[in-house]
């Protein structure tokens, strides 16, 4: 795959930008500034050229990468996470970048982005944003992310788009885009056909099963075993009262499924998720399905952090303009995306394996052929135990050419990134040397 961050009509402006990308993933998940980035007084008026050129859009990034991310959900069962983080606050408002991307729902792989948008959140819009339709409210970005998902990935087998609460939105599910799921953590006690709430209906449901939950650790939480119990059921939503959209319906069926914790520890919050989802539940299998998939959201959480503090750190960014900022936080992105989707190549399962030309292009099996046949030991370790052409083969050269042994623990993300430049850089050489040169590793 050749990095690049857009189509700009401009052979040095793109580049520009493929250097930005590549020095963002060289630097691996290091906070983000210029001067860093540019390595030298010639790389950072490079890059800043490239940042403030007004020819450079971060919309024309997101297209290029959206592409990519259409021929990677071809003939698969997708899911689309999205949900937004904060880039830098103002006490009352502040700066925000909502994200949705593509994962295989096999094996939870991150196929590339689906959408992006920036947001600047004012002081003073609360009071009346509940008089506003919905078209003019700021979380109509969660019904153009789903449009934007039915469209990006109109080659899958399955779209099912998954948000947290801030996404439980009436219109949402009433104007779902044609072959698209929607499965949301519930935020709101809604009205049912009876005049009854559907969170008294869903406590007064009877238990329909346990299972252990393994709950990662969080800031303030310990890793644990938690045991859940689940209800679900088909209920029927009454529109809400405050609605200036022509065309919703009164009533909307949807599958509800609620998992709870029994027995928290003292001291810990009890997990109680409520999942309104489109996706059939007919049986308690399904709705441990539903659980499962909404457990996904932790894909773009992992994104999130290596963007920021804990890694590319686009909150300490001192750019004041807002253009070039932007650019720089849309280059990032994308960057980490890539790491994320590296990082999970070296498991090589569950499922079938992937592909290589998921991340490479067709054209570099003999180079990480040749590579492989270099690296590999005498040992049963020191072997690539993958499958030529698959990404899980790719992944195993690219962290042998980062410096992993294969003996101890799993290539990190930075090992990984390492060995994917330095199969770019005999890429890069190969192509001055010739098309017809004989790709040989002594």
């Amino acid at each position: 795959m050749d990095l690049a961050l857009g189509r700009f009509g401009d052979r040095r402006l793109e580049q520009s930008g493929a250097f930005l990308l590549n020095r963002l993933i060289d630097r691996g998940a290091e906070a983000v500034r210029v001067r860093r980035l540019g390595g030298n007084r010639a790389g950072e008026l490079r890059i800043t050229r490239f940042l403030r050129n007004p020819a450079v859009t971060v919309e024309e990034m997101f297209a290029e990468a959206r592409a990519r991310t259409a021929q990677r959900c071809l003939d698969r069962d997708v899911l689309v996470i999205q949900d937004t983080t904060v880039i830098r606050s103002d006490g009352g408002g502040g700066d925000y970048l909502h994200v949705a991307v593509a994962l295989d729902e096999q094996d939870g792989s991150i196929m590339g982005l689906v959408d992006a948008q920036f947001l600047h959140r004012g002081s003073g819009r609360k009071a009346v944003r509940r008089e506003l339709p919905i078209e003019e409210k700021e979380s109509f970005r969660w019904l153009e992310a789903a449009e934007e998902a039915a469209s990006t990935c109109a080659g899958a087998r399955r779209i099912t788009v998954i948000a947290d609460r801030e996404a439980d939105i009436f219109e949402a599910f009433a104007f779902r885009p044609q072959g698209v799921d929607l499965l949301v953590r519930a935020a709101q006690d809604r009205s049912l056909e009876d005049d009854g709430r559907l969170f008294a209906k869903l406590d007064a449901l009877p238990e329909a099963g346990r299972a252990e939950l393994d709950l990662p650790a969080q800031p303030g939480r310990k890793r644990r075993m938690a045991q859940l119990e689940i209800r679900y059921a088909t209920l029927p939503l009454a529109r809400p009262n405050r609605s200036f959209r022509d065309g919703l319906p009164e009533l909307l069926e949807l599958n509800v499924v609620d998992v709870r914790e029994v027995g928290a520890p003292d001291g810990e919050v009890a997990v109680h998720w409520r999942l309104l989802t489109t996706r059939p539940v007919a049986c308690v299998a399904d709705a441990w399905v539903v659980v499962d998939l909404y457990r996904r959201r932790w894909a773009i959480e992992q994104l999130f952090r290596t963007c920021k503090t804990q890694g590319f750190d686009i909150e300490g960014l001192l750019i004041e303009d807002a253009a070039p900022r932007e650019r720089l936080v849309a280059a990032t992105l994308i960057a980490a995306i890539a790491i994320q989707q590296l990082v999970h190549a070296r498991e090589g399962g569950p499922g079938p394996l992937r592909p290589s030309t998921d991340v490479f292009e067709p054209q570099d099996l003999p180079l990480l052929e040749a590579y492989c046949a270099k690296l590999e030991g005498k040992t049963e370790k020191q072997k690539n135990p993958h499958p030529k052409g698959s990404l899980a083969y790719a992944a195993w050269v690219c962290a042998r050419l980062g410096g992993w042994t294969g003996y101890y623990g799993k290539p990190g993300p930075i090992v990984m990134l390492r060995g994917w430049l330095e199969i770019q850089a005999a890429k890069r050489a190969i192509h001055i040397l010739g098309t017809e040169y004989d790709v040989r590793i002594e």
